[in-house]
């Protein structure tokens, strides 16, 4: 009985010690505010345009500079030989790594770098970081600046906060993602960076909703297809064979036969938002003919019957489809084309694939996230799946590591839109979702409840 108080007793001042702590990391997060702000719009303020790739070495100079001063150790790797790798737009990440007092896990946060063209339609500067209303506005703010300056300032107060943790943390900036992180995580992952004796658990702060834990992705086919025809003069198009013609006849099958079977198809992921759960392909590109005229020539076009015609279909697929029924489906149409319509021809050119990869929602960092989601926010989490694909495809795929999710802040919609933004508060309390997490799996006490 004696013995059975004492072990109580010492429960008991653990679970202080241990809200204690858990009190001080909230506090500790709040009181980085401004810090969080400031460094969210600094990294905006660093124009990392892809394409074609811009000072990619010069923002992770900056991530260098800024966890160094924290105690991370920083390597900045170079993709050498990676798709648009070249000595004047040079594939450069970083990855940062601060060791704990103890042996234990590995918890990595990976962030892309990259932003898209910044398009029409802004009403603020796009590179300017401008802080309106609680909001800091600008390309990347919200894919995904935000979401890596709240894991920088989450991993920083958890170090200030729990000094004697076990495992190591570990911080990336990577490469080209939205062109498809082949010079970025793809890269580290075939060097061995993810290798799961290396790290554990990944969580990758895309603008997902800071209540929701994102398991993985659909599945993306990319194919260029160009049918042929013969040129002739304009006036006299019977005497050529329209290639753009040939080209519409191709849209049309997709119409009335591939695009209702693809909305016929539902999937049991997760996916959001609702429409994303069915089968879906956009046209990306189209063009017919001669080159487009520069755009301050007055030159005219002459009259020609065009012999090529492009396009570039973006085919995103489900789990329950397989590659190769995505490609048969396509080439099926087209074959069917050559054999009723007089004198088509094509050619198809596979430009990427990416399978689709999903997490089990009872993986250990799924739970871990989930469980501090409802911690700080007063809510459960919900368990999504991504429209598009992100570097999760590539630590699953080529690490070979399956315990990664996708958690930050952000609205989902708002990415690569014009006034793109990011809310201070929501990256607050991602921030303390993170860093409750790191307290959790590199613990040297109980769990935070």
């Amino acid at each position: 009985m004696h013995e059975l108080r004492i072990v109580s007793i010492r429960s008991l001042a653990d679970s202080r010690r241990m809200n204690t702590r858990l009190t001080t990391l909230m506090q500790a997060i709040t009181d980085r505010r401004d810090d969080l702000i400031a460094l969210t719009q600094d990294l905006i303020r660093i124009p990392t345009l892809n394409p074609p790739g811009d000072n990619y070495r010069e923002i992770c100079e900056y991530l260098d500079k800024r966890l160094r001063r924290s105690g991370f150790e920083t390597e900045l790797i170079r993709a050498h030989g990676t798709p648009g790798d070249c000595d004047v737009y040079p594939r450069w990440n970083i990855v940062a790594r601060r060791t704990g007092a103890h042996p234990g896990d590995c918890v990595h946060f990976n962030s892309h770098t990259d932003v898209v063209d910044v398009g029409r339609g802004w009403t603020v500067d796009p590179f300017g970081g401008a802080l309106i209303d609680g909001k800091i506005y600008g390309r990347g703010a919200c894919d995904m600046k935000g979401g890596l300056a709240a894991s920088i300032i989450a991993a920083e107060a958890f170090i200030a906060t729990y000094p004697d943790f076990a495992g190591a943390i570990e911080i990336s900036g990577t490469a080209d993602e939205e062109s498809g992180g082949y010079g970025g995580v793809a890269y580290l992952a075939e060097k061995g960076y993810f290798d799961p004796a290396r790290v554990q658990h990944v969580i990758i702060p895309e603008p997902l909703n800071k209540d929701r834990v994102c398991l993985g992705h659909r599945g993306g086919w990319w194919a260029e297809i160009e049918t042929f025809g013969e040129i002739a003069h304009g006036s006299m198009p019977f005497l050529g064979d329209c290639a753009v013609r040939h080209m519409g006849a191709v849209i049309n099958e997709f119409e009335e036969k591939l695009y209702p079977a693809m909305a016929a198809r539902h999937t049991d992921m997760p996916v959001v938002p609702q429409g994303a759960r069915s089968s879906t392909m956009n046209i990306n590109a189209i063009h017919g003919g001669q080159a487009e005229q520069l755009k301050d020539s007055t030159a005219l076009p002459s009259h020609c019957v065009p012999d090529s015609c492009r396009i570039v279909i973006d085919r995103r697929f489900l789990v329950e489809e397989t590659l190769d029924q995505v490609r048969d489906e396509v080439t099926g149409l087209l074959d069917n084309l050559k054999l009723t319509r007089p004198r088509f021809d094509y050619a198809l050119h596979e430009l990427n694939h990416v399978l689709p990869s999903m997490t089990d929602r009872d993986a250990p960092i799924a739970q871990s996230i989930a469980a501090q989601i409802q911690n700080v926010l007063g809510k459960p989490a919900e368990f999504v799946a991504s429209p598009g694909t992100y570097d999760q495809k590539h630590i699953d795929r080529i690490g070979k590591l399956k315990n990664c999710v996708a958690y930050g802040p952000g609205i989902l919609e708002l990415a690569h839109k014009p006034d793109e933004y990011i809310g201070v508060d929501d990256m607050i309390d991602s921030a303390q979702v993170m860093a409750r997490s790191l307290a959790q799996i590199l613990k040297t006490e109980p769990d935070p409840a």
